[in-house]
């Protein structure tokens, strides 16, 4: 099983990637975490990162797909993946486009979680305050869903029309909405 998991800050990509990543026994690939261990470690990709995360920005589109690829190539993903947090853009679509098809990979389906703004808002908060996650300030979330809202929503249109998008609503029990997701992906 090959799976995009898709949706704004906040939605529980990441939780609902690690329950996939265990129902189906494939690794969740979250670019997030990777920037983050790269930051952690002070690698020349996380100094490259680190100033464009501090202020609420996206890691432009050429760092990330380097470590995209570099990740997907890796041999724990030879049975599948799950990515979450890529892609963010139509670039990004089309790179990864590329990827699988240089990989010889076909994407499965990208799973779409949705909630309403106010409930992401004090999801990101709570995680901000909980992780003390530097990249959770007040402007950097209303960046980052302005920025979701404008770049990558459109994307699900993209898997849309490729009969490739399964939708799923982001609030609720989380065992609920899990078992939803598998349900529909069969």
């Amino acid at each position: 099983m090959r799976l995009l998991i898709m949706g704004p800050q906040g939605v529980g990509k990441g939780t609902q990637a690690a329950l996939l990543s265990k129902h189906y026994n494939i690794p969740a690939i979250s670019t997030g975490d990777i920037f983050r261990y790269n930051l952690k470690n002070q690698t020349e990709l996380g100094k490259q990162a680190q100033a464009y995360i501090d202020k609420g920005e996206l890691v432009p589109d050429e760092l990330t797909n380097s470590i995209v690829k570099d990740r997907l190539a890796k041999d724990d993903t030879r049975n599948g993946w799950i990515l979450d947090g890529y892609p963010r853009n139509a670039a990004q679509v089309e790179a990864l486009d590329k990827m699988l098809e240089e990989l010889g990979t076909p994407l499965d389906y990208a799973v779409a979680l949705d909630a309403a703004q106010d409930v992401l808002l004090e999801r990101m908060k709570k995680r901000a305050a909980e992780e003390g996650r530097s990249d959770d300030t007040p402007e950097a979330i209303a960046k980052r869903l302005e920025t979701y809202a404008k770049e990558t929503a459109p994307l699900l249109d993209i898997y849309r029309n490729r009969g490739k998008l399964v939708s799923v609503n982001g609030v609720g029990e989380i065992e609920t909405i899990n078992k939803e997701i598998i349900a529909k992906l069969g």
